[in-house]
């Protein structure tokens, strides 16, 4: 995801001049995208040194794939933080691309790894657009995973650092 954020890092062309706008929208799209993460960190335990077993609760009851939504929401927020909104579909679109390659080699290894297990659960839950109805209610013990999760998933505030700068030098 390197290329587009140098991208908008770097560009002045087509900006917003409307702070509250791009500050606005921006951080709270971010906050939205960093919550998700942070939600499925908590079932998942992608960075945390826990068991990893097939993730069914939570986001993942939903959707397959919310770090990778959650990760589209984040960047799509880094365009508004830059003020360049007409970034924004051109910031999905390249996600979307990204992460189609991305999932298929996932999905493989997670059948590999997990077998019919696996291919049942990518019968009930749509790889991208979030079904209404949970496959499972079950949540896991949160309270316990939460804190971890956070921290796990800290490192995402260093996205929203260039734009600050970038205002603050520009403007």
């Amino acid at each position: 995801m390197i290329p587009p954020i140098v991208f908008i890092v770097l560009c002045t062309w087509g900006e917003i001049e409307e702070n509250w706008l791009s500050f606005g929208l921006g951080g709270a799209t971010f906050a939205l995208g960093l919550a998700l993460r942070i939600w499925a960190q908590t079932h998942i335990h992608h960075r945390l040194k826990m068991k990893k077993i097939l993730t069914t609760t939570g986001p993942y009851a939903y959707v397959r794939n919310p770090l990778y939504i959650a990760n589209t929401i984040m960047l799509a927020a880094t365009c508004m933080l830059a003020e360049l909104f007409w970034f924004v579909p051109v910031q999905i679109l390249y996600c979307a691309i990204v992460y189609t390659f991305v999932v298929r080699f996932e999905e493989n290894r997670l059948y590999q790894k997990y077998g019919s297990a696996y291919l049942n659960y990518a019968h009930q839950v749509p790889r991208w657009l979030p079904k209404l109805r949970s496959m499972s209610i079950k949540e896991t013990n949160i309270n316990r995973c939460l804190i971890p999760s956070m921290v796990a998933e800290v490192h995402n505030l260093l996205l929203v650092v260039p734009f600050i700068v970038k205002e603050m030098l520009l403007h």
